[in-house]
């Protein structure tokens, strides 16, 4: 089985981006994708630097883990995504992004 992917393909997967972000270039779908990386990636050693400062361990019960996660992971991930993408000159992107998802949270507790 052949795992390469042709030109084509590869150019109708950010054909997709593009109109699904609503954005016209390929620049800013790569400059997108950059910030989702740096973010993540930042994410993932700030998670292991805390969790290292915590002293958690194997032992440690995943729902202590889990609860560490959305006080301090999550928040500094969505603080995270809107400094890198203002870096990167694509901060009316995730800020109309955050602000969705800040309502879509928001809704979903008011019904709890």
């Amino acid at each position: 089985m052949n795992m390469k992917t042709s030109n084509s393909e590869t150019i109708h997967f950010i054909d997709k981006l593009k109109q699904r972000w609503q954005v016209q270039s390929l620049w800013q779908v790569m400059l997108i994708l950059l910030t989702f990386t740096l973010t993540g990636s930042t994410v993932v050693y700030l998670r292991k630097a805390l969790f290292s400062v915590l002293d958690y361990n194997d032992q440690t019960p995943f729902w202590i883990k889990a609860i560490t996660y959305l006080v301090f992971i999550f928040p500094a991930y969505q603080i995270l995504i809107l400094i890198y993408g203002s870096i990167l000159g694509q901060f009316r992107f995730f800020w109309e992004k955050e602000k969705r998802l800040m309502n879509f949270i928001k809704h979903k507790l008011l019904k709890l």
